[in-house]
């Protein structure tokens, strides 16, 4: 205990001194302030160890063990994990709120859905075969004409149909029609949300048309707040309604919805400009499948790791500190979050960075590509996401360490941010997708092998997480979120004129 509190002192004397030298300096404001998120990086990364994220790590996996093996919205595994992450950041002196969000709990339907084209010439379409139920469908039975929105058709040999994607998408939409809507590159949340808002009175998502994508599937999109019914057909339904001028159909959904309540962690520093947030967020959620080691007790691990280490340290700016509720059944948590927000309050937040499965097997350091440069997928963030993004390359690079681009796809918490003009970034080491012979070049592992096998799976244990790329990014966000504290100078001054665009929501397929 003694030594403890001799580390204490020493290190609360060397920030002292950090702090008042660079402030005792003259010259300019931003050199000074530039000095200090330099010396308050150095002091939070030492701090902020793998071996010290791995207690999380294991913390998580006990709770898993304990309780049926998983840590999913709306189970005890859950709510275990919520109060082990409130409980050391109140510990830690935070101001920590249990932010409410809800969740579908149980969906069920009553009886089979209907799909019938009514006119110009009547046909039926089979359950199962031509179209199935968007779960968790709200009930629901229209009759009205179909609208196309922004369709590619013929569809083009890889998936690229933006269908329903933008707010844009909806312009010259007709109040009360049935949105028929084409799967493409954005989540599925994206494009209902979008029709919600446009006036549509029920959903027609079809499959976009290449090998492998032409039938439909069961799918839980974790969305029921557009309060219509909704199915998701067959490319040959889509298209042969697309190509049917006038046509009108019935759209029939019987189910029944009961919801439960989960709670984001939002814990804030006690000090720092309440006008100049700085938030860092990552789901505490795991599927059903499994414990969620790699995804996402990692980045949740991290994340606390770091704002446990900061508690010692004073800041510029307001640290904001999110583990979100429900993100594997659509982004919930995130979304409702920053739903709930007024316009001012969304106008405080200048920075968010998002750390979603930090520790892949066979990883790859992918950064958010803020500033669109690999010219893949979705446009450039919000202004401010391409400084982001240099700023975590700048990490990278002092450590001679390569990385690449990753797309802002829509599959994480950064997706409501975005939605809104906020800019965001963070780090992401790969899912399900394949590690290519160039990043294996770059960084190990296996070409041709997904990033992570155990995606989604009971095998996401502590021994899927890997150690050497779980110390490095915990350090970059202990870097990334040091340095926000304390400038932020890079990041353009957020106003209502801030671009926003729709980046997509859900981590539902697309």
């Amino acid at each position: 205990m003694r030594m403890h509190r001799r580390r204490r002192a020493a290190m609360a004397g060397a920030l002292a001194l950090a702090v008042a030298v660079p402030l005792a300096v003259s010259g300019p404001a931003e050199a000074r302030t530039r000095s200090l998120d330099e010396v308050f990086s150095r002091l939070l990364t030492k701090q902020v160890s793998g071996k010290n994220v791995d207690k999380h790590l294991r913390a998580f996996q006990s709770i898993a063990d304990a309780n049926g093996g998983n840590r999913a919205a709306g189970t005890p595994g859950y709510d275990a994990s919520r109060d082990y992450v409130a409980d050391k950041l109140r510990r830690a002196g935070y101001k920590v709120q249990l932010n409410p969000i809800n969740f579908v709990k149980e969906w069920s339907e009553n009886s089979t859905p209907v799909l019938a084209m009514q006119s110009p010439t009547p046909k039926p379409y089979t359950h199962g075969t031509d179209f199935v139920t968007f779960q968790p469908s709200p009930a629901g039975d229209v009759t009205a004409q179909v609208q196309a929105v922004d369709l590619t058709l013929p569809p083009t040999p890889e998936p690229s149909s933006t269908s329903g994607c933008e707010a844009s998408d909806f312009e010259g939409f007709v109040a009360g029609r049935i949105a028929l809507i084409q799967r493409g590159t954005c989540a599925f949340v994206n494009k209902i949300q979008n029709a919600k808002a446009a006036g549509a009175s029920g959903i027609i998502v079809f499959n976009e048309g290449q090998p492998g994508r032409t039938d439909p599937f069961p799918l839980d999109v974790g969305e029921w707040r557009a309060g219509i019914p909704m199915v998701f057909s067959s490319f040959a339904v889509g298209n042969e309604l697309a190509s049917t001028p006038g046509a009108t159909v019935r759209l029939k959904v019987d189910s029944n919805l009961v919801l439960g309540t989960n709670h984001n962690v939002i814990a804030e520093t006690r000090g720092g400009d309440p006008g100049n947030v700085v938030m860092v967020g990552a789901h505490l959620d795991s599927v059903h499948e499994g414990p969620g080691i790699n995804d996402n007790a990692s980045g949740s691990g991290a994340i606390l790791e770091t704002a446990l280490q900061m508690r010692k340290f004073p800041v510029r700016n307001k640290v904001r500190f999110a583990f979100w509720a429900a993100e594997e059944i659509g982004l919930l948590g995130s979304d409702q979050y920053v739903a709930g927000l007024s316009e001012a309050q969304r106008d405080r937040i200048r920075v968010y960075l998002n750390f979603d499965m930090v520790a892949s097997p066979n990883y790859a350091y992918k950064l958010y590509d803020g500033d669109d440069s690999d010219a893949t997928g979705s446009p450039a963030g919000p202004p401010g996401s391409a400084q982001i993004e240099a700023q975590l390359a700048r990490f990278f690079d002092g450590r001679r360490l390569g990385h690449v681009g990753t797309d802002f796809d829509g599959r994480s918490d950064y997706g409501p941010f975005i939605a809104v003009g906020i800019p965001a970034g963070g780090i992401f080491t790969g899912a399900e997708g394949i590690k290519t012979p160039a990043e294996a070049a770059m960084f190990g592992g296996t070409a041709g092998v997904a990033y992570d096998v155990c995606y989604h799976l009971a095998c996401d244990t502590l021994a899927n997480a890997n150690r050497t790329a779980l110390d490095v990014n915990s350090d970059a966000i202990a870097d990334s979120t040091a340095r926000y504290a304390f400038n932020l100078s890079s990041i353009p001054d957020r106003t209502r004129k801030t671009t926003a665009r729709s980046a997509g929501a859900g981590n539902s397929a697309r």
